[in-house]
């Protein structure tokens, strides 16, 4: 896969503010808040910065955790993780393979068949439900 790479002015202009806090500086969105937390349709979510299918639907379900959650990538090639010790906690972030874009945390409490929970922000997220 290609790598995407942009200069920080490059993805501000394409991001909003939340977007880029959230995506380019490793941010969170608060618990509940986010557009697809509760969201039901059927499609694929992709990577808000560069379009990159991430997550499919049939995998996402209701976690409690106030952010949507995933128990499987679309292919585990499409996302990295990377050992996070910030805030005094030791996580597993997880990025856009593509572009390296902060998507959030995965965590080993989710449900079969994976056991794996993807705890995801919205605001890294763009969910593609055309039925083409």
């Amino acid at each position: 896969m290609e790598k995407l790479v942009k200069s920080e002015q490059e993805w501000r202009a394409h991001l909003t503010e939340d977007e880029f806090y959230v995506c380019r500086q490793k941010g969170t969105e608060r618990a509940f808040t986010g557009e697809y937390c509760d969201e039901k349709a059927v499609g694929s979510y992709v990577c808000r910065c560069c379009g990159q299918a991430l997550f499919e639907s049939e995998t996402k379900y209701d976690s409690g955790s106030g952010w949507p959650s995933f128990y499987s990538p679309v292919a585990e090639e499409a996302v990295g993780v990377n050992r996070d010790v910030s805030h005094g906690m030791v996580r597993e972030e997880v990025v856009c393979a593509r572009c390296d874009a902060h998507l959030g945390h995965v965590f080993p409490d989710g449900p079969q068949p994976t056991g794996l929970r993807y705890c995801i922000n919205s605001l890294s997220l763009r969910l593609d439900d055309s039925t083409e």
